[in-house]
């Protein structure tokens, strides 16, 4: 009797869990068992497999074969398990020594002719493997660049089984040709990107530099809108952005990702591997370190917003915008369930997903920005111009936004429409985005050392009982937010996030805490009712 074990890992959402794969040979009639919960896709590797170490020179034993995956009470699925399969077996077999591939750690897709194929995943998977305690990984070739960013553990990039083998038994490292050929994109990537994932979810990276990213000055007037996306950026606020069609709402926000700092290396890894699992990794990018931006249209379901879909749920537009900005433009035409969905990652930074083949747990902290129309028409409250909607229908559409939402939000600005002089003036004064960026930098540091010691990094972060105890404003400051909370302007949720964004606009304006000016600016914000305050941020 032959017995050998190796690990892999399975992805359970974003999070990976440490398989042991066995393999087991007994005298009997030649068959080959694959046990442990396997879906479709997995329990096909046998004929991978066998077909690979046929092609790789290597000899099928003709025993009964049994491959085990522990623990077996852990759903299991995809083809990165084909590596560690083909190991054990061979491990059983004695083609390799079983002592060398115990503390192992494989991932990848076998060929029926022997080449290793990459999967998505490999960062999160390899992130467990380390946590396990494996400091040795063996990946495809293709994604041994997006393995080697996790410290301290030891990659192993090869090209076919064949070259593992040869590792394995001290044999000469036999050379694999090159499969793609010149002009061509390479074949053995198509497993890394799920086919239309980036444009179903509205998924796009903000470009580092160049000419074609997108600049504040190139936004016609919007005085106050770009104020408040310099105070969204700078203390990580939700933001809603209300007028007419036309008056530059998609234009605010394909660039506040540019107002954003870079990603932290912590960040990094965490959105990495996010955009690993959902196939969005883009090839030979294997690090992400600029916030995403997602824009999912619409029509998006539940699902596609909070993660979910048949089998185990996979990551949906709150989690890939992790870290970044999520856009819902036309709001109000969102399904009313999937808006309310986003309820709970809005407050807490993750999402729960249940489903009856299991219950997972994904980062979803990311800037939300929703903009929408006055009416279905668009031309409600235009001077000089016609709305066709009836009182009743104008209530009906701006109801589709629950005032539960729209509590969680911080930001209420109302976008006029253009004039004319505005948008054909000289703009020879218009800020650029770097330099609202490095306001905002400032402004982010200043929070960050003032929350050095909490668990906190950013103004929208802290709890509304730590603002009224710990770091409380100037005396008298929040006299007119306290009116506002008396006659129901304000609610208890309400009166919080304005000490949030009173600690953002006092940290822009320099101050060592907010005062009055800066809760006035801060309730004007909120409330979109004009306090007699300059309209830029800092501008006092």
């Amino acid at each position: 009797m032959g017995f050998a074990r190796t690990c892999s890992v399975a992805l359970v959402g974003v999070e990976g869990v440490v398989v042991e794969v066995q393999a087991d040979l007994e005298p009997g009639v030649a068959a080959f068992t694959l046990v442990g919960l396997p879906d479709k896709s997995l329990v096909e590797s046998r004929d991978r497999v066998r077909a690979a170490v046929v092609n790789s020179g290597g000899e099928w034993p003709q025993r009964k074969l049994t491959v085990g995956l522990s623990p077996a009470s852990v759903p299991k699925g995809g083809s990165g398990f084909d590596l560690a399969v083909a190991c054990a077996v061979l491990g059983a077999a004695e083609r390799v020594d079983p002592r060398e591939i115990a503390d192992l750690m494989m991932i990848g897709e076998l060929g029926l002719d022997g080449r290793v194929r990459p999967v998505r995943g490999v960062l999160p998977a390899v992130l467990a493997a380390s946590e396990a305690g494996y400091r040795q990984v063996v990946v495809p070739e293709q994604t041994a660049g997006e393995a080697a960013l996790v410290p301290g553990v030891s990659v192993l990039g090869v090209r076919s089984l064949r070259q593992l083998i040869a590792v394995l038994t001290d044999e000469p490292v036999p050379e694999e040709e090159e499969t793609q050929e010149l002009g061509r994109p390479d074949p053995m990537l198509a497993g890394l990107t799920v086919p239309g994932a980036g444009m179903g979810t509205g998924v796009a990276a903000v470009p580092g530099s160049g000419a074609g990213r997108p600049d504040m000055a190139e936004v016609a007037g919007q005085r106050a809108a770009r104020t408040a996306l310099e105070v969204a950026a700078a203390g990580g606020h939700h933001l809603f952005l209300s007028g007419p069609p036309g008056a530059g709402k998609t234009m605010l926000a394909e660039r506040l990702p540019g107002l954003l700092p870079p990603l932290s290396q912590q960040e990094a890894l965490e959105v990495t591997a996010v955009h690993s699992v959902a196939g969005v990794l883009p090839p030979g990018q294997p690090l992400v370190k600029s916030p995403p931006y997602c824009a999912p249209h619409h029509s998006a379901t539940m699902a596609a917003l909070v993660g979910g879909g048949n089998g185990l749920p996979r990551p949906g537009a709150v989690s890939l915008a992790h870290r970044g900005v999520l856009f819902l433009d036309e709001a109000p035409e969102f399904s009313g369930k999937a808006l309310d969905a986003l309820r709970q990652p809005l407050e807490s930074g993750h999402v729960v997903v249940a489903r009856s083949a299991g219950m997972m747990r994904m980062p979803a902290r990311f800037l939300l920005m929703l903009a929408a129309n006055p009416c279905p028409c668009g031309r409600y409250g235009l001077v000089g111009d016609v709305c066709e909607c009836t009182p009743t229908t104008v209530r009906r559409y701006q109801a589709r936004l629950s005032g539960p939402l729209l509590d969680r939000v911080d930001l209420r600005v109302h976008v006029e429409a253009v004039s004319r002089a505005e948008l054909t003036g000289a703009r020879a004064g218009a800020e650029h985005s770097a330099s609202v960026a490095a306001r905002v930098r400032e402004a982010r540091e200043r929070a960050a050392a003032r929350l050095q010691d909490t668990p906190w990094r950013l103004n929208s972060e802290v709890p509304g009982h730590e603002l009224r105890t710990r770091w409380q404003p100037s005396s008298g400051a929040l006299r007119g937010a306290e009116r506002d909370m008396e006659r129901g302007l304000l609610t208890a949720r309400g009166l919080d996030r304005v000490l949030r964004v009173a600690w953002t606009v006092a940290d822009l304006a320099g101050h060592d805490r907010p005062e009055a000016p800066d809760i006035a600016q801060a309730l004007q914000l909120r409330t979109g009712i004009s306090r007699g305050v300059p309209v830029a941020a800092g501008e006092r």
